[in-house]
Formats: C-alpha cells, sequence, structure tokens
C-alpha cells in the first residue's frame, strides 16, 4: 500500500515538474505603429478610463504614434463582445485587447453557477478568438459594485425588491469571483491581469472612515470620472507602465554648474549670479487629466508614481529661490527643498503642465464628439439586431446597416484627424529654467 501510494506521489510530482506554465504579460510595449484596443461594456463605453490611459500615452510618448480604439458598448456581456468581434476588434489589428466584462454577465444577482459557465465559455473564447488575430489579451476584473449606494439608490434596471436585496448584499462578492476567475485564466494562459474591483473598494473604505457617503460610483455600477482615473491608473500601474517624466539635476562646484538629466537635452547652461538658468528640451510631458477627474488622480497619487517630473539643484547658498519656466514664476523654494528633490508635475504653473492639460482637453472633446457617438452607433446594432431585423425585415435592415457603416466610416476619419491635432499639440518644447534668490 506505502509502495503504490509513493508510486502515485512520484507520478504527480513527475507531472507537475513538466509542466510549462506560461509567463504572465506585465507590461504594456506598444510601439510606433501598435494599436490598443479597450472591449467592454458600459463602463467602457463611458470613455472615460480609456481617454485618460490615452492621455498617459500622448504625453508620455509624443512620438510614437499609438493608435486607440474603444470598442465598449453598453449593456454587453461577454457573449455580445464575441458577437461584434470580427468587425469592433479585428479589423484594427490590435496588438493588445483589454477586456474589461462581467459586470452585466452576472446579472445582478446572487452567484448562480449556471449563468457564471455561459460567462466562463464566452470568456474563455473571446480570449482564443484575439489569441487568432495574433493579440494578447489583459483579462480586467470587473469594477466594484457599490453596495452603499445601492442600498440608498438601486440601479433602475433592477425590477423588483428581492433582486435589489441580493444586489445590495451578494454582488460585489459575485464580481470577486468572476474577477478572480478572470485572473487565474489570465495568468494560466500567459496573458495580463489587472484588478479593479481591490483598488475601487479599497479607495472607497479608506475614504469613508472620515466621509461615510464617499463614493466615486454614484449609481453603484458606473464609475464617475474620479473613479474612472483610479480604474486608469490602475491600468497603468499594474501593467508596469513607464513611471518618470524627467529628472534634471544641476551641482555647482565653486562658480561652475553642472547639469545633467538622463532624459530629454540640457543646453544653454549660466550661472546667474546665486542663481541658475538653462534651456530644458524634455523627452515627454506631464499625465495631466482634466479637472473632473482631480480626486481620483490626487486618492492614487498618480502624478508621484506615474508621472514624476524631478528637479534637484544642490550647492545653493542657504536662502529662498524663485523658480521661473518661460518667464513664468512657477514657486518659491529652500534652497533644503531644491537639494532633496522638488516635483513639478502637479505645479499647473509650469507651462509643460498646461501644454499637457490641452492635449487632455482635445482627447476629452475627441473622445465626447467623435468616440462616445461611434459607440453609440455600435449599440443601435445591437438593437437592431435584437429585434431580428436582418431576419424579419432585410429591406429596412439593409437600409440600417448602410447608413451604419457610412456614420461609422464618418466618424474614424474624424478619429483620426482629432488624432493628428493630438500629435501637433503633444511635442514637448525647450523650456528656459531660472532660478534666483527670492525678493521679499
Amino acid at each position: 500500500m506505502i509502495q503504490r501510494l509513493l508510486a502515485i506521489l512520484c507520478v504527480a510530482a513527475t507531472c507537475l515538474g513538466a509542466a510549462e506554465f506560461k509567463k504572465p504579460v506585465t507590461s504594456l510595449d506598444l510601439q510606433n505603429g501598435d494599436t490598443l484596443v479597450f472591449l467592454g461594456d458600459s463602463i467602457t463605453h463611458q470613455v472615460l478610463y480609456t481617454q485618460y490611459v490615452e492621455d498617459y500615452y500622448y504625453t508620455r510618448y509624443p512620438n510614437r504614434r499609438i493608435r486607440f480604439h474603444n470598442a465598449g458598448v453598453s449593456g454587453d456581456k461577454a457573449f455580445h463582445a464575441l458577437d461584434r468581434f470580427d468587425g469592433d476588434v479585428a479589423p484594427f489589428k490590435p496588438k493588445y485587447v483589454t477586456i474589461l466584462l462581467g459586470m452585466n454577465d452576472g446579472t445582478y444577482q446572487h452567484f448562480n453557477h449556471e449563468i457564471f459557465a455561459t460567462y466562463e465559455t464566452d470568456m474563455t473564447t473571446l480570449a482564443d478568438r484575439i489569441a487568432e488575430i495574433g493579440a494578447t489579451a489583459i483579462f480586467m476584473g470587473p469594477p466594484m459594485y457599490d453596495s452603499r449606494v445601492a442600498s440608498v439608490k438601486p440601479p433602475r434596471w433592477l425590477k423588483n425588491q428581492d433582486q435589489v436585496k441580493e444586489a445590495t448584499m451578494y454582488y460585489n462578492a459575485v464580481l470577486a469571483f468572476y474577477g478572480t476567475w478572470a485572473r487565474d485564466t489570465a495568468l494560466n494562459r500567459g496573458l495580463g491581469y489587472v484588478d479593479m474591483l481591490g483598488p475601487l473598494n479599497r479607495h472607497s473604505a479608506q475614504q469613508r472612515l472620515a466621509q461615510p457617503d464617499f463614493t466615486v460610483i454614484p449609481d453603484a455600477v458606473h464609475p464617475d470620472a474620479n473613479g474612472q482615473a483610479i480604474m486608469a491608473f490602475e491600468l497603468l500601474e499594474q501593467m508596469n507602465a513607464n513611471r518618470s517624466v524627467g529628472a534634471v539635476t544641476a551641482t555647482r562646484t565653486g562658480d561652475k554648474w553642472r547639469v545633467v538629466s538622463g532624459s530629454g537635452k540640457i543646453s544653454d547652461v549660466q550661472a546667474t549670479g546665486e542663481g541658475l538658468a538653462f534651456t530644458y528640451l524634455a523627452n515627454s510631458l506631464p499625465w495631466v487629466l482634466p479637472e473632473e477627474a482631480k480626486i481620483g488622480y490626487e486618492l492614487t497619487k498618480a502624478g508621484h508614481k506615474l508621472s514624476n517630473e524631478r528637479l534637484v539643484i544642490r550647492g545653493l547658498k542657504p536662502g529662498k529661490y524663485t523658480l521661473t519656466i518661460d518667464g513664468t514664476e512657477v514657486g518659491d523654494y529652500t534652497h533644503a527643498q531644491l537639494g532633496a528633490k522638488i516635483e513639478l508635475q502637479s505645479n499647473a504653473k509650469t507651462p509643460q503642465y498646461q501644454q499637457a492639460l490641452q492635449v487632455a482637453l482635445l482627447n476629452k472633446e475627441r473622445n465626447e464628439k467623435v468616440i462616445r457617438p461611434l459607440r453609440n452607433q455600435w449599440g443601435s446594432r445591437k438593437g437592431v439586431r435584437s429585434r431580428e431585423l436582418e431576419k424579419n425585415d432585410p429591406a429596412k435592415y439593409a437600409e440600417w446597416k448602410e447608413k451604419f457603416e457610412t456614420e461609422v466610416t464618418r466618424l474614424l476619419e474624424e478619429k483620426a484627424n482629432y488624432e493628428d491635432r493630438i500629435y501637433q499639440l503633444n511635442q514637448p518644447a525647450p523650456r528656459h529654467y531660472e532660478l534666483r534668490p527670492a525678493t521679499e
């Protein structure tokens, strides 16, 4: 008996030793000409976290023409994403496809194995389809269902009090199960995974210690701009995005200054009495988001963690100094602060911040005027198909389809025009820095 048990253990050990687990994807290597597709439901259709991720890449890599395609449709489950895959994902030849699905798949009730099995099957097929077109899938766990909000203002689509009660008590935990499955599936397949539910729950719980009614999900399901800023941060952070905008270090030895930067070009270095002047051409701009996303950006410390713009000046005489960039005063700092490090990425007075803000606002306009209408077109397609027009009224369906394709083509052309404008606006410019003793 003991020998038989040992034999079984040896076979098991051999099998485990022979298993080849693929290394998971832990970064997005987006180069010039690459495309990233955001596939999802209404949370992606909101064109917010996608917009903020785009802002990051537009400002961090201004010389890479990276393409983005939002493929979110309100109300979608994994099945619906499969239904439109050939028209809404594959033609864009993506390098990566992020998948944010599950919120609707669980149908806002206690865990149901049959319902989950459908999600599991369709998500597995979706991952297979993405692999077939040569792209890499990045699974994203469903975001938080805010049960505290739901207990006061249940989502309007919940039909009765029993469903409201089930969703309020259990649905956040159900989504955690879906997210855990997505994580394990992604890692076992050697794909990427981003946890959304955990960070949104964590930030909400932390803020509720001081503000019990705090939420970034005002209808319990759809994160607002702040919640979506958290989501954008988590996608970038968990995919190990580049953290630095630039770093400049100036050191005085005697009456001479040495100014260096590991990213960007330094020129025209001059000593100015007790101060210093130089010109700096950075390789990128800071990651700046529109005002409505400010709280989420600050909660995650996104500027410090993913947009660090550092300036160090050593060798100054004790005292306070005024820093100007292109003639604009951006702040007063002591010699000790400057000698340790100051961070400029969130300083709205700097010209580079203002330039990055203009990029973000232009991209916001692009998303509101072009991308959301484009997603609405795809949403209308689902409505048409659900009424089985193609089957029951071919002529009417053909008329609708022609209008649909014409409008989609027009919007894609307008999208490209906006991108041309963004890539003109996002080019870093040489900035003249001057430090002088502050006047009282």
